[in-house]
């Protein structure tokens, strides 16, 4: 019977062996064939069953494979997965088609118009298509910015679709009357309302020492700043409302840092949101951040002590003894390698003590989430219970207590933003 129904779904897909566990033929959607292999495992769970196709067949459903392998696992028989993939394939071919359909002349003539009025002084880039257009403005400040619109065949009673360097998402407001020059002035307004955002990071880029992220982009709402050898502090600056105080996350040694976490506790009043992101931290934190004139970035660049480099996998050295005879810096990810390598490390709930691999000094890590290591360790390919990492993470926001400023004093020790 299930040959039979087999036989009706898929009439040129046939079995090879006797046992039932090998078919191979096509698969038959929109009067066009494709040819596949279908191998069951000796227990003829279909869960298990590897699938061998043609490359034509594979490029179609290269979007599709986990709804493949969710109906592999959910599928009674071969039957029902077969017409299950039969339904598949016929939207999969139908998106294709959708998408090498030639757009209709009047899309041309439309976009054409809406070029000559925008101005092609404005246009960085088209492509042969004319479906993908890139557009440049300028800021009041003078900065640069671009916008790429993909467009469909549909336009313009459909909107493009936008990419722009933005750390907010960048919607449209849309009707199938408007044109580019709608974007373009919606493109315009949205540089205008990010304005004092980029002046507090373009002022910190400018007059301190970033050591993270090494090229930032405009959407880049972190900066790591250098405020001596081995202390730094993590900013995570709100992008619509830049002139307020930002997320802060030190990092550096106990001696070093604790002095700071206290100023920033007791000086939390003195935040003005009329004064620069930039001497507001000056003022709070009681600090001048060294000059980018006497001082270069390789001074506060010190090498891991572990793997005796700097950048390892996009990250630098973020972990450092306490010990101030010691201050030696570490990657993250060496230093909890290397303490779980160690006999003598112990680990108790979501806090691990280990020995300084330079000083034997015991000091103490917080853990991430499991999920957190599994995703930091996906490329490495080290198992996730031998690479403890740390995450302690608590957002603090103007005008909590200082009740609350202790308590973010106490646990963002070893925060590092990822």
């Amino acid at each position: 019977m299930a040959g039979r129904s087999l036989l009706r779904v898929c009439p040129l897909l046939l079995r090879q062996d006797l046992q039932g566990s090998a078919y191979e033929g096509f698969v038959t959607a929109q009067g066009r064939d494709f040819h596949i292999r279908i191998l069951l495992p000796s227990d003829f769970q279909l869960k298990n069953a590897r699938i061998q196709c043609s490359w034509q067949l594979k490029r179609l459903l290269h979007g599709y494979r986990q709804i493949l392998k969710q109906r592999l696992q959910y599928c009674s028989d071969l039957v029902s997965f077969m017409e299950e993939l039969k339904t598949i394939l016929e939207v999969a071919l139908k998106n294709t088609e959708d998408l090498h359909t030639p757009p209709p002349p009047e899309y041309y003539s439309h976009l054409i118009r809406d070029i000559e009025t925008l101005g092609w002084n404005k246009i960085v880039y088209v492509d042969t298509g004319l479906s993908s257009v890139k557009l440049k403005a300028e800021d009041s400040r003078g900065r640069q910015h671009l916008i790429t619109l993909k467009l469909n065949a549909k336009y313009p009673a459909e909107p493009p679709d936008c990419f722009v360097d933005f750390p907010v998402q960048f919607a449209v407001s849309w009707i199938p009357q408007s044109s580019l020059i709608d974007i373009y002035n919606q493109f315009l307004a949205a540089l205008e309302s990010l304005k004092e955002f980029w002046d507090a990071m373009d002022e910190i880029d400018e007059k301190t020492w970033v050591l993270e992220p090494e090229n930032p982009t405009r959407s880049a709402t972190m900066r790591r700043i250098a405020i001596g050898n081995n202390v730094s502090i993590n900013l995570e600056v709100d992008p619509r409302h830049p002139a307020m105080l930002p997320e802060c996350f030190f990092l550096g040694a106990d001696h070093v840092v604790n002095p700071l976490k206290i100023k920033l506790n007791n000086n939390m009043h003195l935040w003005n949101p009329e004064v620069r992101l930039l001497q507001n931290l000056k003022e709070v934190l009681e600090i001048e951040f060294p000059s980018r004139v006497v001082l270069e970035k390789s001074d506060f660049s010190m090498d891991c002590g572990i793997c005796y480099a700097y950048r390892l996998d996009g990250t630098v050295p973020d972990q450092v003894c306490d010990d101030p005879h010691c201050g030696q810096p570490f990657h993250q990810a060496c230093l909890y390698e290397w303490l779980q390598s160690l006999p003598s490390s112990r680990q108790s709930f979501n806090v691990v003590f280990g020995k300084c691999p330079y000083c034997n000094k015991v000091r103490k890590y917080f853990r991430k989430s499991i999920f957190e290591q599994n995703t930091a360790l996906e490329h490495r390919k080290i198992s996730p219970t031998l690479f403890p990492s740390l995450r302690m993470k608590r957002k603090l926001k103007v005008g909590q207590t200082n009740f609350c400023g202790r308590f973010y004093a106490c646990f963002f020790q070893w925060d590092r933003n990822i």
